[in-house]
């Protein structure tokens, strides 16, 4: 059921605001002129003084300082009423000194300080000069007024500033704790990846040894019963073909789960990135014509070590994936960039995307969304990219494209032997 109007500003009162009514109670009751030109002014003082704290629009730099100017015009009409340079309620010049003082610098602060003093000093003005002279006493304190109103000013943006200060601190914090804690659950990401490929892994590797054998011997029996069928028999020869096929399918399934289970050990050589991403965009526009693919290197990479045929295969799949979900005519947009000592390549596409629930999956072994996938190319890739010390992320928005980022170490740290 949405809450009322009612309930929502019921839920912003504020004790504050309680303080308030009593102190324009009494501003009223000590007042020497009571009438509804004294009443109205203060009313509307004390509700723009309540309201000031819960009106988002007083969230821009124009709406706040037209708010500032509502006060001080309401407590100039008081002033002007109640008896101009000899009023009483001077002291209410206070109210946009200090709010001004409490939302923008110090120059703000002078500026609606200054204004504050104009608008006091504006009455005398008004005053009837053959009637009315102004002593050294009443000079002195009209000086003494001024300067309060200025030094209240500042103090109060000293205080304001000291406090913007401390919240700019809290909020730089509360940004590095959000950080920290997203690179906790990055690392708590892949720990849980790494080890469920090194589970499956195993699993697969004792699998697949397993299933080579009776493989062979299923392929080597259909070719044996293909050689001894006569011409005649079609279907026979036809389904032994089948079965020849189907499992030098199998097989090549079979060798992509043992390259997903081996453990890596990388061949690290000094090359250059760009040569190694036009040999991968190159076999990629030979699986997938129809597509255009750019490419937008930055020049200052240099070549750096790293396992050329394994981030070859990296960059293949991600590029192929790539134009595989792009639309025939559509392009793809090959870019790196150099950020200190890591290089980032990133591989852009204005396909399908990938819808939110399946993010956290897409690098898990065994899941796809192709028909005819196995799961295992985006698993490998970032199989890869970890023993090079890097990162893979993933931007995604389903109906506007990808963006595969992939970050390397230009200092690759050297690779364990394989156990």
């Amino acid at each position: 059921m949405p809450e009322s109007l009612f309930f929502r500003w019921l839920r912003l009162i504020r004790p504050q605001d309680f303080v308030w009514i009593p102190l324009f109670i009494a501003l009223a009751a000590t007042s020497e002129i009571l009438d509804v030109f004294v009443v109205v002014p203060l009313v509307a003082l004390g509700l723009v003084q309540v309201l000031e704290p819960k009106l988002p629009v007083l969230g821009s730099a124009r709406w706040r300082g037209a708010w500032i100017l509502l006060k001080l015009v309401l407590v100039y009409l008081l002033i002007a009423y109640t008896g101009g340079i000899q009023s009483n309620f001077w002291l209410l010049l206070l109210l946009p000194v200090v709010s001004a003082a409490t939302v923008s610098g110090v120059m703000g602060t002078m500026v609606f300080t200054a204004l504050a003093a104009c608008a006091y000093l504006s009455f005398l003005l008004f005053l009837d000069w053959e009637k009315f002279v102004l002593e050294r006493p009443e000079i002195e304190g009209m000086i003494q007024r001024l300067v309060c109103l200025f030094m209240v000013g500042n103090l109060a943006n000293v205080l304001a500033e000291a406090l913007r200060v401390q919240s700019e601190k809290h909020r730089r914090a509360a940004e590095h704790l959000a950080e920290a804690n997203r690179q906790v659950l990055l690392a708590h990401e892949a720990v849980r990846r790494s080890d469920k490929l090194a589970a499956l892994g195993q699993l697969t590797a004792g699998l697949a040894h397993e299933l080579r054998n009776p493989l062979g011997t299923i392929k080597a029996s259909a070719e044996m019963l293909n050689q001894q069928l006569s011409a005649e028999n079609e279907v026979a020869r036809e389904v032994a073909g089948f079965i020849s096929t189907e499992v030098d399918r199998t097989n090549s399934l079979v060798t992509r789960f043992l390259q997903f289970a081996r453990p890596l050990r990388l061949h690290l050589e000094t090359a250059d990135l760009a040569q190694l991403l036009d040999r991968a965009i190159a076999g990629a526009e030979r699986e997938a014509p129809g597509i255009a693919i750019y490419r937008n290197y930055a020049l200052e990479i240099p070549a750096f070590s790293f396992d050329a045929e394994l981030l070859e295969r990296v960059f293949y799949n991600l590029v192929l994936n790539a134009a595989q979900a792009t639309a025939h005519g559509g392009t793809v947009t090959v870019k790196t960039r150099a950020e200190g000592r890591t290089a980032e390549i990133a591989v852009i596409d204005r396909g399908v995307g990938i819808d939110a629930a399946q993010m956290k999956d897409i690098f898990n072994p065994f899941f796809t969304t192709k028909p005819e996938g196995v799961g295992l190319g985006l698993a490998i890739v970032a199989k890869i990219v970890d023993e090079h010390g890097g990162k893979i992320a993933v931007e995604s928005e389903p109906g506007k494209g990808s963006i595969f980022c992939v970050s390397l170490p230009m200092d690759p740290a050297p690779s364990p032997p394989a156990e």
